[in-house]
Order: C-alpha cells, then structure tokens, then sequence
C-alpha cells in the first residue's frame, strides 16, 4: 500500500518546486487557506504531487512536483494562488524561500510495511 504522505512521481525528468517558511505564531485563516490552494493546484495541467512537513516551531516545508516550468509559470499566475501568496506575506509567514529545480534522478523503497 501506497503512503499518501509520498507524492507519486513519474519517472524523471519533472521539476520540483519547493517552498521553505516560517508561520507567524496564529493561524489567521492560514489552514483553511493551505488546504484550498492544495486542492486547486491539484487540478492544474502538469501537477504531479506535494509533499508537506510542519514542525511545532511553525517552520514548513511544502515540495511540489510538476511536469513542466509552464505549469509551473501557470500556478503562479493562478488568480486564487496569488492572492494567497500576498496574503502569506501580509499575514502568514515571517520568512520564506522559494526554490525551483529540474529532477534528473529520483528512486526510492518501501523497507517495512
């Protein structure tokens, strides 16, 4: 069985996009708002998959993966994924990176189930 929490990626090339932040100490809508913008992204041309981490601290990781840098330039200019972008520097975030980059290689196993 296959865990939900592994983006199921095809096999390379694909790019990743991955975006490191750390949260302001309240939510402020910040859940809610992170589930919508999975849930659209998943329905965009070229999205592959995400994985996400949060520690207590309010430091995150989310790693999205997509079929193309236009799909990627597609997300970005989503209306909806903008606002949420700006809303994330207004609100959201203290402090954020955003990295993209081309998979030339990825392989991986199950070890125990």
């Amino acid at each position: 069985m296959r865990n939900p929490c592994f983006a199921d990626t095809p096999e390379p090339p694909y790019y990743v996009v991955i975006f490191s932040a750390q949260r302001t100490p309240d939510d402020n809508g910040y859940a809610d708002m992170a589930e919508r913008m999975v849930e659209l992204a998943a329905r965009q041309p070229g999205f592959l998959g995400i994985e996400r981490a949060r520690n207590p601290d309010g430091f995150g990781l989310n790693v999205s993966y997509w079929a193309s840098e236009e799909a990627i330039a597609a997300w970005r200019n989503h209306a909806e994924h903008a606002l949420a972008r700006q809303t994330g520097r207004e609100r959201w975030y203290t402090q954020f990176s955003l990295r993209v980059a081309r998979v030339e290689r990825a392989y991986g196993a199950t070890l125990r189930k």
